[in-house]
């Protein structure tokens, strides 16, 4: 997906405005100096070789080949954070299911291996992709193109390559892709295209979150300049009233979150008996989420004359049931790279004493190596206890959650965006589908509810051919 800001158009929304298992070698933390900032050397990439007791304190000098590309280039162990019973870091599980504070909360997700966390970064020859089309290729208006060769896009993606020119033969797409491989521009070019026709054309993007609609509403501005095409974007956590007078003036795409979209459907602000296109984005999300219902709702009440473009990282039954209900006859385009967690060092840090978790995460974000750290804990009341206590550490942390307010998030995201904040402590709701370049590090502060959230949470790291680096407590 494609991120660059852009000022609002007229008819937008207030809420974009300024607004497996490696054999390795272990490691140790020492507890024979006191603690310090650990630092690290960026040589190699790898990690350190030393045993860690995780009862122990950090020190200067055994933390600089732990974490950050240590000088020895060694790669992760099985007991890489140690375990003070000599074990390996996988096969069992803590008692307290992997939550911190000691508090005694009972884990209730999927029982996962704890050596699926455990992976080392691979370096994977892929079969190179040669496009079909370059941009300019596509039979799209010559403005449109102006402004495609102004995002600077030349050779598209493989979902844009394949996608692109079925959905603009009209034919309903599915999509699977993974995130980030520029699912935004297949189905915004032409859906563009589509109204620059015939601006009487209408279309829906629905999508899971917030963050996800303010990123698309972002692209569809860069790619919209001086057409004379406008968007709203209607979410929750944004005030509903600038959303009610944004629908009342022209404009040809909404996009927007199901919760949101039907509260303004039910008020009778939000018309959508004239929409021809309509677009599902992220649709194996908004199955987890629960609003498929309300998906489905909206459906039942858009006109059977339309296009539909739906994308997805899976195909769940109930997706498929939405295709076989709603879609007509679509042209299946299935482009799945390897699973990003290739990309990704992948480790547990065994921590028996939860008394010390804490000052273990701080030890760890005061190495240099961690300069963009993306953490996830489970409940929006562990996003803020985590928050305040790394800020009271002096640790330049930021949180999102879904009871903070639109402008708040929106400011904590831009803030790591743009690195002024190191670290962005989120759930996986709202996190899902953010696209934020040059994330070092995902730990995962508590364990993940099941196997392929923490998929979707490593994600965020290893991304446009970088190794990234991903921690999981237990």
């Amino acid at each position: 997906m494609f991120s660059k800001t852009n000022s609002s158009p007229r008819g937008e929304s207030s809420s974009a405005r300024p607004a497996g298992r490696s054999d390795r070698p272990s490691r140790s933390f020492s507890s024979a100096r006191p603690a310090s900032r650990p630092s690290s050397s960026r040589s190699s990439g790898g990690f350190g070789t030393r045993p860690i007791s995780t009862s122990d304190r950090f020190s200067r000098s055994e933390s600089r080949s732990s974490f950050g590309g240590g000088r020895s280039g060694g790669g992760f162990s099985r007991s890489s954070f140690g375990g003070s019973r000599g074990g390996s870091s996988f096969g069992r599980r803590p008692r307290s299911g992997g939550f911190g504070g000691g508090r005694g909360r009972k884990f209730s997700g999927e029982n996962i291996d704890i050596s699926r966390f455990i992976n080392r970064a691979t370096t994977v020859v892929e079969e190179v992709f040669t496009p079909v089309h370059t941009f300019s290729d596509f039979k799209v208006d010559s403005k449109l193109k102006d402004n495609i060769a102004r995002r600077g896009f030349v050779v598209p993606s493989p979902i844009q390559d394949q996608a692109i020119p079925n959905a603009l033969e009209g034919r309903d797409v599915i999509g699977l892709a993974n995130t980030g491989t520029g699912k935004t521009a297949a189905f915004l070019i032409p859906t563009i295209n589509k109204i620059l026709h015939d601006k009487n054309h209408k279309a829906i993007i629905i999508t899971p979150t917030r963050e996800l609609a303010i990123q698309i509403q972002k692209e569809c501005i860069e790619l919209t300049k001086l057409l004379g095409i406008f968007n709203v974007t209607c979410v929750g956590g944004a005030p509903i009233g600038p959303q009610i007078k944004s629908l009342s003036q022209r404009h040809n795409i909404v996009i927007g979150t199901p919760g949101r979209l039907k509260d303004l459907l039910d008020r009778r602000h939000l018309n959508i008996s004239d929409v021809t296109t309509v677009i599902l984005d992220e649709a194996d999300r908004m199955l987890d989420m629960g609003f498929i219902d309300d998906v489905k709702y909206f459906l039942k009440q858009i006109p059977a004359e339309r296009q539909m473009l739906l994308f997805s990282a899976t195909m769940a039954p109930a997706i498929e049931s939405l295709v076989h209900s709603f879609l007509r006859n679509p042209v299946k385009i299935s482009v799945k790279s390897r699973d990003t967690s290739k990309n990704v060092d992948q480790d547990v840090i065994r921590v028996p004493d939860k008394s010390k978790k804490l000052e273990i995460l701080s030890g760890l974000l005061r190495d240099s190596a961690f300069s963009k750290v993306l953490i996830f804990v489970e409940t929006k009341r562990a996003v803020d206890r985590l928050h305040d206590e790394l800020r009271a550490q002096g640790i330049r942390a930021e949180s999102i959650h879904g009871d903070k307010r639109h402008r708040e998030r929106q400011r904590a995201l831009a803030g790591f965006a743009e690195g002024k904040i190191q670290v962005l402590i989120a759930t996986d709701v709202a996190a899902r589908g953010l696209d934020i370049s040059g994330v070092t590090h995902v730990i995962n502060y508590e364990i993940p509810s099941s196997y392929d959230t923490y998929v979707h949470r490593i994600g965020r790291t290893g991304r446009a051919g970088k190794k990234g680096i991903a921690l999981t407590f237990v």
